[in-house]
């Protein structure tokens, strides 16, 4: 696949999958073997990506994710987004605040066969942390 294909489809997991809910297009777009390394934690394969972003939408039911840049070389995107939200739902076992959240993360995803076989999240949880007043 092209970069540019590789970023219209990080577009589309942005876009459907995370803002709209569309947890279908997860078995469309990732690998079997997907794995995406979390500051916190490792989520594995499609249904594990499917759980995260249920988890989330059910923890920010106004979660929205813009995209701030997109860069490819080669089997590799680099984004940067924002996601916002107000924490209404309950998160890992954590009760919600009522607390809204900007929180700016870059993620390095690499493809393959013009699927998503990994990536990699870099955020400031500290701050994820103390906007949610989770601290």
């Amino acid at each position: 696949m092209s970069t540019e294909e590789n970023k219209a489809t990080v577009r589309r997991v942005i876009d459907e999958l995370v803002n709209k809910g569309s947890l279908p297009l997860a078995d469309e777009v990732l690998a079997s073997n997907y794995i995406y390394h979390f500051p916190t934690h490792d989520i594995k394969g499609p249904e594990g990506f499917k759980e995260f972003i249920g988890m989330m939408r059910t923890a920010f039911p106004d979660l929205h994710v813009s995209i701030d840049d997109l860069i490819a070389e080669g089997e590799t995107v680099a984004a940067r987004f924002t996601m916002r939200g107000t924490f209404k739902g309950e998160m890992m076992g954590i009760a919600p605040t009522g607390r809204q959240l900007t929180f700016p993360e870059a993620v390095f995803i690499r493809f393959e066969s013009g699927k998503e076989v990994e990536a990699t999240a870099y955020g400031n949880m500290l701050s994820f942390n103390e906007q949610l007043g989770i601290s």
